[in-house]
């Protein structure tokens, strides 16, 4: 009997003990990168009112908490200017020590194929890329695709060097976009979250709440088909893939996707919302610069690609704290997946760099519709970005513009003043004018940059 009460006093001696242990969340781990000069917040799980002290290297000071009723406990930080390595001890019944970790610049690069697509894909001069990615200040953290139909507080994933074995699976556009931001930052350390799904639409990427409290979003959302390749319904992949990820600080978000909205009258309005719901539960507008969907054969008998990459250049507008880039100039229209991933990413990173860091002063912006000014049978369309505008032809044949019976015609085009000067004999009186507005046309309007033109028509 008394060697009965020892065994059970034994086993809840040791139950007690696995309950106590401290536990940390994978995005929390050896090898990571944390936001410099910036304050973190560092979270995990241990016994109801446990108390926690974590110990960073970098300033030698103890930080303590106790844990809640929930058995979560979460500190807040500070963190210096970049460098490293250093160590976390983070200790209660038991003790974690976290190490090599660097402080730096850590962003999410999120979307479908196109972001995902890596190296081993078979991209442009892919392995040269990869046989040249040694670099221990680069940093990757991969999320497995996963769905929730509710909120989840881990995801797994672990924290690596960038080696030529780790950077030819990771997102390529990602990488490059690294790479440059550290060419022009002086090796400052980044970290990349890759949290991507091919094929998928906008609405699985945001809080389902966003969808079913807007009467737009909702039916837009019903709209949807099944697909074998991964879900449609709304938040699914927001829960398992992003949601775990909130309260890591980060600089910001890079972005690619929109190829399996096309179709959707209300992109504008979807893609405004996952960015506004994002920023609300990091709770700080963080930049989020994404990449415009390329020309592609999508069908000629609708302009779905042209409606599609006018909804992300209407996003700028109206979300603060955004960019974009134009990629139809290195996109091929019968490849859904353009091969030159590195010109996105260092396209994305100048934009960071011009924007965010502040170190670039060139122009990182293709040019982008303003207004239109009406002088009797003439148009006059002024741009953003316009410095050096110029067509790659002797004509352009990309501008059309309307009267009030809405039927387009090509126009007659100049250039005037970093202007576009339009007319058109079968339009005496013109009110509308849209640009580059086929699915599968690539843009022949550029600035001094090389940058070229987004599509676009006026309301």
């Amino acid at each position: 009997m008394k060697n009965k009460s020892l065994f059970y006093l034994f086993l809840i001696l040791i139950s007690n003990s696995i309950i106590a242990n401290v536990t940390l969340p994978n995005v929390i781990s050896d090898n990571m990168v944390l936001q410099r000069n910036s304050e973190i917040t560092i979270w995990g799980w241990a016994n109801p009112q446990e108390e926690v002290v974590i110990s960073p290297s970098w300033n030698q000071e103890t930080y303590k908490i106790k844990t809640n009723n929930q058995a979560k406990w979460e500190i807040k930080m500070p963190t210096p200017k970049e460098g490293g390595p250093y160590t976390i001890s983070i200790k209660g019944y038991n003790e974690i020590v976290l190490k090599n970790i660097l402080i730096g610049e850590v962003w999410i690069c999120s979307g479908q194929s196109n972001m995902e697509m890596s190296a081993s894909w078979g991209i442009e001069n892919g392995e040269e890329a990869v046989k040249n990615a040694t670099n221990a200040n680069i940093r990757f953290f991969s999320i497995p695709k996963l769905t929730a139909t509710t909120p989840q507080n881990n995801v797994s994933g672990s924290w690596t060097e960038c080696t030529p074995e780790t950077m030819k699976n990771f997102s390529a556009t990602g990488y490059f976009f690294a790479k440059r931001l550290q060419e022009e930052l002086k090796n400052v350390p980044i970290g990349l979250i890759s949290s991507n799904w091919g094929g998928t639409p906008a609405e699985i990427w945001m809080p389902e709440d966003v969808i079913i409290n807007d009467t737009v979003l909702l039916e837009s959302a019903k709209t949807r088909k099944e697909e074998s390749y991964g879900p449609n319904q709304p938040g699914r992949a927001f829960n398992a893939m992003i949601y775990p990820l909130i309260g890591f600080k980060i600089a910001g978000v890079i972005w690619y996707q929109g190829e399996s909205n096309v179709g959707s009258s209300v992109y504008e309005k979807t893609f405004s919302a996952l960015i506004t719901s994002w920023r609300k539960l990091w709770n700080y507008e963080f930049p989020f610069y994404y990449v415009q969907i390329a020309p592609y054969q999508y069908g000629e008998n609708h302009f779905g690609g042209a409606i599609i990459r006018n909804a992300q250049r209407k996003v700028l507008e109206e979300v603060p704290n955004t960019g974009m880039v134009v990629t139809s100039d290195i996109s091929p229209t019968n490849d859904i997946h353009p091969k030159d991933k590195k010109s996105v990413g260092v396209r994305l990173a100048n934009l960071a760099l011009a924007k965010t860091y502040k170190t670039n002063s060139d122009l990182v912006n293709g040019p982008l519709y303003k207004d239109i000014k009406i002088e009797k049978n003439k148009v006059i369309v002024a741009f953003d970005f316009a410095e050096g505008l110029h067509f790659t032809s002797k004509n352009s044949s990309q501008f059309e513009i309307a009267g009030v019976d809405t039927i387009f015609y090509e126009a007659d085009a100049g250039i005037i003043n970093n202007a576009v000067l339009l007319k058109s004999k079968k339009v005496p009186h013109p009110v509308k004018v849209r640009f580059s507005w086929k699915n599968t046309a690539q843009s022949d309007l550029f600035n001094k940059a090389n940058l070229p033109a987004s599509s676009f028509i006026t309301e």
